[in-house]
């Protein structure tokens, strides 16, 4: 049962930070830290919780609402910014997810596969789905509403998850439901353009 729960936790922590990278890895480092439901003692995953990993996961998170908020933040996501934070998404999934792994003494290996793969869910199916709504609000709208949508939902999928693991589960099920949905939009979006022509 351990075992079905650290990957219910990695799963959940990998699928937040491919929502939002920083925030979530925080959080769940913060509760490791603390040794709430979740901890990285003893293994070579340890960093996660120390206090200069939180210090750089807060510069990022600082970094990266900054960056959004500003008078640039369409020349930031034109010049590849977002590519970046999708590269550090994924590595903070394959990071916690094996830490997860790791935790329990089980092989880690398959918590990177596992790790990068569920992040990858999140930032497919967050990134279309922010983008839609970005395209129905005017700038200042988007600048202060994206991000408490965004990183709220990280937050409290990857809060949530570390103390009740199988919500990582359901977190990751809801996202692949709303990555397929947009898929059908986008194909049905296409299809009406076809039949103009």
């Amino acid at each position: 049962m351990h075992l079905v729960f650290d990957i219910f936790q990695g799963i959940g922590i990998a699928v937040a930070v491919g929502i939002r990278p920083f925030l979530p890895g925080l959080v769940a480092g913060a509760l490791a830290a603390g040794d709430v439901e979740i901890h990285f003692n003893g293994t070579s995953y340890s960093f996660l919780q120390s206090s200069w990993f939180l210090l750089v996961l807060v510069a990022g998170t600082a970094l990266l609402v900054t960056l959004e908020r500003s008078a640039f933040a369409e020349q930031v996501r034109a010049k590849g910014w977002n590519y970046g934070v999708m590269l550090v998404s994924l590595l903070l999934g394959g990071m916690f997810f094996a830490g997860s792994l790791a935790r329990g003494h089980y092989a880690a290996w398959p918590g990177w596969v596992g790790g990068v793969l569920c992040a990858a869910v999140g930032i497919a199916a967050s990134r279309p789905f922010l983008a839609r709504l970005r395209s129905r609000l005017d700038f200042s709208a988007a600048a202060v509403g994206l991000p408490v949508i965004s990183d709220g939902s990280a937050l409290l999928i990857g809060l949530l998850s570390v103390v009740a693991p199988p919500i990582g589960l359901i977190a990751l099920v809801g996202l692949l439901w709303l990555l397929l949905r947009g898929r059908q939009r986008g194909e049905q979006k296409y299809a009406g353009l076809r039949i103009l022509r």
